[in-house]
């Protein structure tokens, strides 16, 4: 079938050009992800009069965001692995069980999430930062995304799920007709009917039904042969574990920057009011959109590490890492030179008020300090998990956020400065670019010991495409086999 000889390609085709054919749709489909929340601060950031205000509403409603997609993640990113992994090893009958499994655990987890968080909505905005001043704009958009919950569960899960399938161009283009569909209903629903971020959040859930309509449509292609189809949706505990062991590192990535975000907010209101949350979130808007690109780098890598381990070919495996941090580095140089050189243009998407576009600027410089070596450190993370080692690639994460966000934010804004006044906002920014630092070189260092350290002998024989023990391969298989 063709989409046999789809997935044999990832074991046989030059990888340089393996990664850029699952790369460039993943980073087009990042990169539009990325500016489909852009382009809602954007007209946000305009409303006339309420634009500072709502920005700062939106910015607190990252955490609720953030903790909402920790759940979709978990199974969107455990799914799509574990598919490659099976595809990897012929076993096609469970990958399509897999895809039948995403699709009901999205389901569960999307509505829990939305009955949870509507029902605790009041306290959870006000604890992540949400004043007086910018409560109502923060409820009116969260409310509605949070009614709307289960549709980017599941477009985002089924949309992991096509680009393990062969269909990255699919995949792409689906998360394209969000930005387009949202970027054509904003003006609509925020201007035109006079609804403010209320409209912003309507035109949001609207595009993301529409992706999720296409998604479906691509997917159910009988066609093809891993398909949705009737017998493949009951839920099977081995397949269930499976998924959200691999798909827990990045629910703990998702999950702690919802804390550093409160965090972040906390000790941005504290030492800046309103105004720095604003600046937050237009910064974090400008910086993650180059993050998001080194992310759909690591979507490309993800199917390609995940087959070729699972078909035991693992010089493939390794150069294809190698490749995904050359591009990753890259891409964050790039972002290092427009927020330090050229931060203004950028800004001036968002806002005009001068004063919010001064904290803006100050803030992202001191931010991207590290994001020459950021790259390399969120493909090492993603490379463990690709290859289903969700341990090493959750330590990452957390130790990235908790071990030494958490503890920056909580000392830096308070180190005196030479005239003995609080460090402040300016102090919070560093905290980020001080632990992306560290966290990098963690990564370095567990990479090293991942090729050179504990473990040696076995890995060595497998890079020199040596015999693995026959006790280190069945233990992985049936740590991945349902």
């Amino acid at each position: 079938m063709e989409q046999t000889n789809r997935t044999k390609e990832l074991g046989t085709a030059p990888i340089s050009s393996l990664l850029l054919k699952y790369a460039i749709p993943a980073v087009i489909a990042m990169t539009a992800s990325s500016l489909y929340n852009i382009v809602d601060r954007i007209f946000i950031g305009h409303i006339p009069d309420v634009g500072t205000l709502s920005l700062g509403g939106l910015a607190v409603t990252f955490p609720v965001m953030n903790l909402a997609a920790a759940f979709g993640a978990m199974v969107g990113v455990g799914g799509s692995t574990l598919m490659s992994i099976k595809l990897g090893q012929r076993d096609y009958q469970s990958a399509e069980r897999v895809l039948g499994n995403i699709v009901s655990l999205n389901v569960i987890m999307g509505i829990l999430v939305s009955v949870v968080a509507l029902i605790f909505i009041h306290p959870l905005l006000t604890f992540f930062g949400a004043s007086e001043n910018t409560y109502p704009y923060a409820y009116e958009y969260m409310f509605i995304i949070l009614l709307g919950n289960i549709v980017p569960h599941l477009y985002l899960g089924l949309n992991s799920a096509l680009r393990s399938t062969g269909h990255p161009q699919a995949a792409m283009a689906a998360t394209v007709s969000t930005v387009i569909v949202n970027t054509i209903l904003d003006p609509i629903f925020i201007f035109t009917l006079g609804m403010g971020i209320r409209g912003a959040a309507i035109a949001t859930v609207l595009s993301q039904i529409f992706a999720l309509c296409f998604v479906w449509y691509k997917l159910s292609d009988r066609n093809d042969l891993i398909h949705l189809h009737r017998g493949i949706y009951g839920l099977q505990g081995r397949i269930v574990r499976t998924i959200l062991a691999i798909g827990l590192s990045p629910f703990c990535m998702q999950l702690c920057a919802c804390l550093v975000v409160i965090l972040i907010n906390k000790g941005l209101v504290h030492h800046g009011g309103d105004i720095a949350i604003a600046a937050y979130g237009i910064a974090n808007s400008i910086t993650f959109l180059f993050i998001m690109v080194v992310l759909g780098i690591c979507q490309g890598m993800q199917p390609i590490a995940g087959f070729n381990y699972g078909a035991q070919l693992y010089d493939r495996v390794t150069l294809v890492l190698k490749q995904a941090i050359f591009m990753a580095t890259v891409v964050m140089c790039g972002s290092f030179i427009l927020c330090e050189f050229f931060p203004r243009y950028p800004v001036m998407l968002f806002t005009s008020d001068p004063e919010l576009t001064r904290h803006t600027i100050s803030g992202m410089r001191i931010i991207v300090c590290m994001a020459p070596v950021v790259g390399f450190q969120i493909v090492t993370g993603n490379f463990f998990q690709s290859i289903g080692m969700p341990k090493r690639s959750i330590f990452l994460s957390v130790s990235r956020q908790l071990v030494f966000l958490v503890p920056f934010l909580l000392i830096f804004p308070e180190l005196p400065t030479a005239e003995g006044t609080p460090w402040g906002t300016d102090g919070v920014w560093a905290s980020i670019a001080a632990a992306d630092g560290i966290a990098t070189i963690t990564a370095a260092i567990m990479l090293w010991h991942y090729y050179h350290g504990g473990g040696s002998t076995q890995l060595k024989s497998k890079m020199r495409g040596q015999s693995i023990p026959h006790r280190i391969a069945t233990f992985f298989h049936n740590r991945v086999t349902p």
